[in-house]
């Protein structure tokens, strides 16, 4: 790693140019009911120029050419403002802006899926954005499923409260590309049993692109993009400010505590976080507490950044800290109640002891767990030339992955890989030419995987190297908004030969390095091959009002294959599952088209959007069966899968209607409904097996949410933006499975209801000393399970006294939050 980080921070200073002093404007965005209204944007009309404020409100644009401007002020929530304003040469102008409250959402600018900061309205591709303070208002384990309940489209595979692997219409792993702070997340994105290596409390805002996203990105961002922007405490020159948050849940015990900070010094900013989480068991009604569901994570954060007339450079790192217990879903055949595994060779799971209570509710992880660490350091810098301007990302990530799942031999890891990756990405936004906005692009990844000392070895040792190229263009034509571009990307993957061999030492296995490999096996032969593929873009948005907006785009994505699917050969003991890979495998390619109407209209706002999605070369799991039909065992009590590839088409739609009478301005009605249907389009599997196989898996149902919520207007001495919500959460029964041997099953509709409130709390000034949340989800303590529920198919035994089969989704949960400005 140390030669990355050199690497990056030694271009990143190459960067650095100084230009010629110009003007510049200062001020501060705010509006008359919130005070400072922080992640506003602020630009220049019709030049690629332009900046976020910060919490505190507060903005600059530097290195501006003497003579006059308009200045557009946007944020969530608010109605956009443009001013216009005259720059002096060698002066700096203030501008204020005070910003009228809207619910509208279309005049938001985004940065994720486009070559430089977009509003929303005039971007064809869907998007969404979710904001801190929703993010707030629905309290969660883990930052996906905050989203969820946000982005209607957006689900997640899970495996306990802790894991959530991000889907989009029915898409998910490698198809699924997150971010964090515009670096694309590396982190063995394959496995099923860790999710995403991000702090939950640090993060501000959401954005999620439903639909192919290679354009920007190239490989993995067939289904979309998840970027998440991390949060910065208020900024007040040579004064330190900051933040602390506390959480905690009563159906896992979950503690968490997260302290930011932040200084800022003339034209430097500095920020600092640190988090801490805790959790035992959760429980349902049905199975007690689950036991192997615990976890502890710590996550810390700091970045520097310096902004002068030439633009800004920033520098950031983060490191992220995860152990999570491994359920496996052993049981008693008659009281159900939950064994372990002590032995590993000779172990029965017939035969396994009872878990104790007292250790079914403690915060200390049992000896089988998996231990995730992420470290991440990258450079972010803007360089002004003329009206256009460079971007430079540089990132170095390592991710180190264990799996302990030896009882006899606790500190022996079964899983141990480490994963180094730098990513770069080079970005040059042309001035506009005839009222052209135009993008070239180069980025990618070099990357490296190695295993330590292990006992088991699912993917060999593999080198990458990522590369891609794109353009980007977008005009306007009165009220026509067109944007599109072409792509084309590059990706080599290669491992030499990796033998393995018994271990007498410890009883298991071992990799065998050097060029004696007498009495060992060759696990994965040497491999070398180049990926290639193109993607595009093409859409437009026509303004039929202010507030009526109607989109169209069609996009070709592409997606390599990744190490498992072409190389996998072995036994992932977190996931209870032996991979086997096929080196045959072409890329997979798309074509979405969708469409959407959105109207934010007086008292209410409306949107339906449409997509139709073909897969060509599709990659999925089916369990390996003998020539009898009978599943094939190569590791006792694991099963065995093998990847296939056909063709597959998903389509579906989402819709939402969200009342807010400008009459009744305390009340807010906020409905979303969301469709996706995932067809096998193999047409050999299917003469073969019928409609057993003629669903995708891991497909969410038809899935309904509401909420309403309550915003007290009345002004208080004591309480700030008071409100009470309840919500219902209504998943219908997915009958549509991937039913080939029993790899899925139907699944029962649900619906779960949950409440909440909270409020800002102000001292005799007037200020606000605390906002606290309080939240009950499953108010009924409902049993139920999800169809995207891994731990749904932890089951050994073909019946159960009770009927009922699997492990259960977690029970009632209490939540509360409380966050304390310093």
């Amino acid at each position: 790693m140390a030669k990355y980080i050199y690497l990056f921070i030694s271009i990143s200073i190459l960067f650095n140019p100084v230009f010629a002093q110009n003007g510049s404007i200062k001020g501060q965005v705010i509006s008359a009911t919130d005070g400072p209204i922080g992640f506003a944007s602020v630009n220049i009309l019709n030049k690629s120029v332009g900046t976020r404020t910060g919490n505190n409100g507060q903005y600059e644009l530097r290195n501006l050419a003497p003579g006059n401007y308009t200045i557009v002020f946007s944020s969530l929530g608010y109605q956009k403002q443009q001013v216009p304003i005259e720059v002096k040469a060698n002066g700096v102008t203030t501008l204020n802006a005070s910003l009228v409250k809207s619910e509208s959402r279309l005049n938001d600018v985004i940065v994720t899926g486009v070559s430089r900061a977009t509003e929303v309205r005039k971007n064809p591709v869907p998007v969404a954005v979710m904001a801190k303070k929703d993010m707030d208002r629905h309290v969660n384990n883990n930052i996906i499923d905050a989203i969820i309940k946000g982005v209607p489209g957006v689900s997640a595979v899970t495996t306990g409260p802790n894991v959530s692997k991000p889907f989009i219409r029915g898409l998910g792993y490698n198809r699924v590309l997150t971010l964090y702070d515009g670096i694309r997340q590396e982190g063995q994105q394959w496995g099923d049993e860790h999710g995403i290596e991000i702090d939950q409390y640090g993060i501000a805002r959401a954005e999620v692109v439903k639909g192919p996203a290679s354009l920007s990105y190239g490989s993995d961002a067939l289904a979309g993009v998840i970027n998440m922007i991390p949060y910065l405490p208020n900024y007040e020159n040579n004064a330190l400010k900051g933040d602390y948050t506390v959480d905690y849940h009563t159906n896992n015990g979950l503690i968490g505590s997260s302290l930011g900070l932040a200084y800022k010094h003339n034209d430097w900013r500095f920020t600092a976080r640190g988090t801490g989480k805790l959790a035992h068991n959760y429980k349902n009604s049905v199975d007690g507490r689950v036991y192997g569901t615990a976890y502890n994570e710590l996550n810390l954060s700091a970045m520097a950044r310096v902004d002068k007339k030439w633009g800004y450079t920033q520098f950031a790192g983060t490191l992220f800290n995860n152990k999570q217990e491994i359920p496996d879903g052993s049981r008693d055949s008659l009281t159900r109640r939950f064994t372990r595994q002590i032995l590993d060779a000779g172990d029965d799971i017939k035969n396994r002891p009872i878990v104790p209570e007292n250790e079914l509710k403690t915060y200390k992880l049992n000896p089988l767990y998996q231990h995730i660490q992420h470290y991440r350091l990258y450079s972010s810098s803007q360089f002004n030339v003329g009206e256009g301007n460079i971007n430079v990302l540089l990132g170095g990530q390592q991710s180190v992955r264990r799996e302990y799942n030896h009882p006899t031999q606790p500190s022996q890891a079964g899983l141990y890989v480490v994963l180094n990756t730098l990513n770069y990405d080079v970005k040059y936004n042309l001035p506009q030419m005839a009222g052209i906005e135009t993008s070239v692009s180069v980025n990618g990844m070099y990357q490296t995987n190695r295993s330590k000392d292990a006992t088991d070895f699912p993917i060999p040792d593999y080198d990458l190297f990522d590369i891609g190229a794109f353009l980007f263009a977008k005009k306007s034509f009165g009220p026509v908004d067109v944007s599109g571009g072409l792509r084309l990307d590059n990706r080599h993957i290669n491992w030499n030969n990796f033998f393995v061999a018994d271990n007498p030492q410890n009883g298991f296995q071992k990799r065998v390095t050097g060029a004696d490999t007498v009495g060992t096996y060759l696990q994965f032969p040497s491999f070398s091959k180049r990926y290639n593929g193109w993607s595009g873009s093409l859409g437009l948005t026509y303004n039929v009002s202010e507030r009526l907006l109607l989109k169209a785009n069609i996009a070709r994505g592409y997606r390599a294959p990744n190490i498992t699917e072409i190389g996998s050969n072995g036994l992932d003991p977190g996931a209870h599952i032996v991979y086997l890979g096929n080196r045959t495998f072409k890329p997979e390619f798309n074509i979405q088209q969708d469409i959407g109407v959105i109207a934010y209209l007086k008292d209410v706002d409306l949107s339906a959007e449409l997509f139709n999605n073909h897969i060509y070369n599709y990659i999925y799991q089916a369990r390996l069966n003998d020539a009898n039909g009978q599943p094939v065992v190569i590791v006792p009590g694991n099963s065995t899968y093998q990847y296939q590839q056909s063709k597959a088409s998903l389509y579906g739609a989402e819709v939402t209607v969200n009342l807010h009478p400008e009459k009744l301005k305390w009340f807010v009605w906020n409905n979303s409904l969301s469709y996706v249907e995932g067809l096998n389009k193999n047409p050999e599997l299917l003469a073969r097996v019928g409609d057993a196989a003629k669903y995708l898996p891991f497909i969410p149902p038809l899935h309904a949410r509401s909420e309403l919520r309550v915003n007290f207007q009345k002004e208080s001495k004591t309480l700030a933006k008071p409100y009470i919500k309840l919500e219902a959460d209504a998943y219908a029964t997915q009958n549509h499975f991937y039913a080939l041997d029993d790899t899925e099953t139907a699944t029962p509709g649900y619906t779960l209801w949950n409440a909440g409130c909270g409020s800002g709390f102000k001292n005799k000034a007037g200020k606000t000393i605390l906002d606290v949340f309080l939240q009950v989800d499953n108010v009924f303590d409902k049993a139920y399970q999800s169809n995207l529920n891994r731990l749904k198919y932890f089951e050994y035994y073909q019946s159960s006294p009770n009927g009922r089969s699997g492990i259960y989704n977690i029970g009632r949960n209490v939540s509360l939050k409380v966050i304390i400005p310093l």
